[in-house]
C-alpha cells in the first residue's frame, strides 16, 4: 500500500517567467530553492513543499502543447496552507499587489473545513489560499 504523506510540489507551464516568479517570491512569499536554465526551471519553495515554474519554450515546457491561456489551463487550481491566517490583512496584501480575487469562503481541504481565499496568478491560474480547519 502506498501512503501520501503531502503534496511534494506543483509544475505550473508559464508564459512569463519573470512575471510568474515575481508573483510567488513578491505576493505569496515563496523563495527561490533551485533553478535550471538549461532545461527553462525555477523551483520555488513554498513551505515545505515546491512550486516549479516551467517556462513553455524551454525544454520541458515544450513537451505539454501550447501555453495557457483564457481558453486552456494547465489544472483548475491547487492549493497552500496559510501560516497565522489573517483574511482581512490577506485580502488588503493581495488588493494592494492588484491580484484578482475569486470567491472567499469557508471550504473543505486536507485539514478540514476552514476559511479560503481564491485568487488568480498573473497567467490565470487559480491559487487557494487556506486558513486552518476548525474544531469539530
Amino acid at each position: 500500500m502506498i501512503r501520501i504523506g503531502e503534496i511534494d510540489h506543483v509544475v505550473l507551464r508559464v508564459a512569463d517567467m519573470a512575471t510568474m516568479q515575481r508573483f510567488y517570491c513578491e505576493v505569496l512569499g515563496c523563495r527561490e530553492e533551485r533553478r535550471q536554465d538549461a532545461i527553462g526551471l525555477v523551483q520555488l519553495r513554498a513551505g515545505a513543499s515546491l512550486i516549479d515554474l516551467v517556462s513553455v519554450d524551454g525544454r520541458i515546457g515544450r513537451q505539454g502543447g501550447a501555453a495557457p491561456a483564457a481558453q486552456g489551463h494547465n489544472m483548475d487550481h491547487f492549493c497552500l496552507r496559510v501560516e497565522d491566517y489573517d483574511e482581512a490583512a490577506i485580502l488588503a496584501h493581495l488588493q494592494a499587489h492588484n491580484v484578482r480575487l475569486g470567491s472567499i469562503g469557508p471550504r473543505y481541504g486536507a485539514r478540514g473545513e476552514g476559511p479560503s481565499i481564491y485568487c488568480f496568478d498573473p497567467e490565470g491560474n487559480m491559487v487557494e489560499l487556506k486558513g486552518p480547519s476548525h474544531p469539530g
